[in-house]
C-alpha cells in the first residue's frame, strides 16, 4: 500500500505520529450508546430518546451526553448537577455491560495495519471515559495498534481543548509538524488546529448532524484506506 495522500499532506514525508478520535472515527458506537441512554432514561421514568437523537448528542463525553439526554436537547443548561450525577452513574453502569452493537468502520483495520507497517506511532484521544476505551479497543481487535490512550477523564481538559494531543506529542517526543490527528467532529478539528497539527476528517462520523467539511479540515476522507493510497 503506497502513501500518496499521507505524504502529500506532509510535503513528501510521512508523519511520525498519528492520533485518532474513537467514536465516529474508528468505531460506530452509537447503537450501544443509544441502548444505554434509553435504558437509563426508562429507569428514570422518562421516554427513550432513540438512536437518531443519541447520534446527534455524541461527542462531548459521557457527562454531556447524559445531560443532553435528560434535556432531550443539545441545550442542557437547565439540567441540575444532582440530576446529572444520578443519571451519569446509572448510564456508566449500563454502558459498561456490553458493546455487542459497536462495529469497526470499514477500512479502519486495514488503514491502521498499513500505518503500523510504516512504523508510525499511533494514539487514541477520545472524550469517552478512559475506563471504557482500552477494553473496547481490545474487543474490536484494535488495541494492539495504539501506544497511548487518552480518555475524557484522563486529563482535566477534553477536546476541543488541545491538552490531550499536546500530552501525547510530548510523551512520543514528536513535534507538531510531524503529527496528524484523525477525527470526525468539530471538536477534533478544533483540537488539532489548537495543537498546531494537521487534521484529517472522516465524512461518515457524527458531528452533531452537521457536515464536517464546514470545519475546513486539511483533508476529508470517506475511508481510512484512502490516506495511504
Amino acid at each position: 500500500m503506497t502513501s500518496g495522500l499521507l505524504e502529500a499532506l506532509f510535503h513528501g514525508r510521512l508523519p511520525r505520529l498519528v492520533m485518532f478520535d474513537l467514536d465516529g472515527t474508528l468505531l460506530d458506537s452509537a447503537p450501544d450508546l443509544a441502548v444505554a441512554v434509553d435504558a437509563m432514561l426508562v429507569q428514570l421514568g422518562r421516554p427513550p430518546a432513540g438512536l437518531s437523537k443519541v447520534r446527534l448528542w455524541i461527542g462531548n463525553g459521557a457527562r454531556v451526553l447524559v445531560r443532553r439526554a435528560l434535556a432531550d436537547s443539545m441545550d442542557h443548561h437547565a439540567v441540575s448537577e444532582r440530576e446529572t450525577e444520578m443519571a451519569l452513574a446509572l448510564f456508566m453502569s449500563i454502558y459498561g455491560g456490553s458493546h455487542a452493537l459497536t462495529e469497526v468502520y470499514s477500512g479502519v483495520s486495514e488503514g491502521l495495519a498499513a500505518l503500523e507497517e510504516k512504523r508510525i506511532a499511533m494514539a487514541v484521544i477520545t472524550n469517552k471515559p478512559e475506563r471504557f476505551v482500552a477494553p473496547l479497543l481490545d474487543d474490536m481487535g484494535l488495541g494492539r495498534f495504539f501506544s497511548w490512550i487518552i480518555g475524557g477523564d484522563t486529563l482535566p481538559q477534553q477536546k476541543p481543548d488541545p491538552a490531550g494531543l499536546l500530552y501525547v506529542m510530548q510523551k512520543a517526543g514528536v513535534e507538531a509538524e510531524a503529527a496528524l490527528f484523525v477525527g470526525d467532529s468539530r471538536n477534533d478539528v478544533r483540537a488539532a488546529r489548537a495543537a498546531g497539527v494537521r487534521c484529517v476528517a472522516m465524512t461518515y462520523g457524527y458531528n452533531h448532524g452537521q457536515p464536517i467539511a464546514n470545519e475546513s479540515p486539511d483533508m476529508l476522507l470517506d475511508d481510512l484506506r484512502q490516506l495511504l493510497s
